[in-house]
């Protein structure tokens, strides 16, 4: 599965879910939240559309009720959408007797996606797919906070990877608002004053992203 430069910082989301049509509403919100956490919604319209035709077609050809994860991964310009289910049967887009529902998922990775494929895994398969997107200011927001905080808990090594990594960062972060708090606090500053601005600001940025 192709991967990028480990160098850049990366921001990952795992959701669980089961294969079944009230589902994937469901899992279409919880990717648009989480991208809009991550500042990225210039992606939000593609990704929404991916992850429906993704998920459904886990209850079409893997079977409804069936348990899958979807992995959201965020790194520059590219974000990256995996689908996991526990078979290992890979989709083709055009088989012979298809009908126009048919690889209706697979024509729109192709047509949305900058690139796209199918991997087997030891529990099953992932279907993949990435989307370019364009560098904006809250998305270079995230990517400093994700900079500050590798540099903060190792001096510049990243450290672990995968869920252990954002275990990691989030430690981190609870711990650099602890420090910058009593920092204010030695200024003579008030730290619920400053975290009270910085949730002002905060929303301001994101109603405006």
């Amino acid at each position: 599965m192709p991967g990028n430069d480990r160098s850049e910082p990366r921001l990952r989301c795992v959701l669980p879910f089961e294969a079944a049509p009230a589902e994937v509403p469901l899992l279409r919100r919880a990717a648009a939240k989480q991208l809009a956490r991550w500042g990225v919604t210039a992606a939000r319209d593609e990704t929404e559309l991916l992850v429906t035709e993704l998920a459904t077609n886990v209850f079409k050809h893997v079977g409804e009720g069936a348990s899958a994860t979807l992995i959201l991964e965020w790194r520059g310009e590219m974000l990256r959408l995996e689908v996991h289910d526990k078979s290992q049967v890979v989709p083709a887009s055009r088989r012979p007797a298809c009908d126009e529902e048919c690889g209706r998922g697979l024509h729109l990775l192709a047509a949305l996606a900058a690139d796209w494929g199918t991997v087997l895994t030891a529990a099953g398969k992932a279907v993949w797919c990435e989307i370019p997107i364009a560098p904006g200011r809250a998305c270079r927001r995230v990517e400093r906070a994700v900079e500050a905080l590798e540099r903060y808990q190792g001096g510049g090594d990243p450290g672990p990877r995968g869920r252990r990594r954002e275990l990691a960062l989030e430690e981190s972060a609870v711990e650099l608002i602890a420090d910058l708090l009593h920092w204010a606090a030695a200024r003579g500053e008030d730290p619920d004053d400053m975290l009270d601005r910085a949730q002002v600001h905060y929303e301001a940025q994101a109603d405006a992203a």
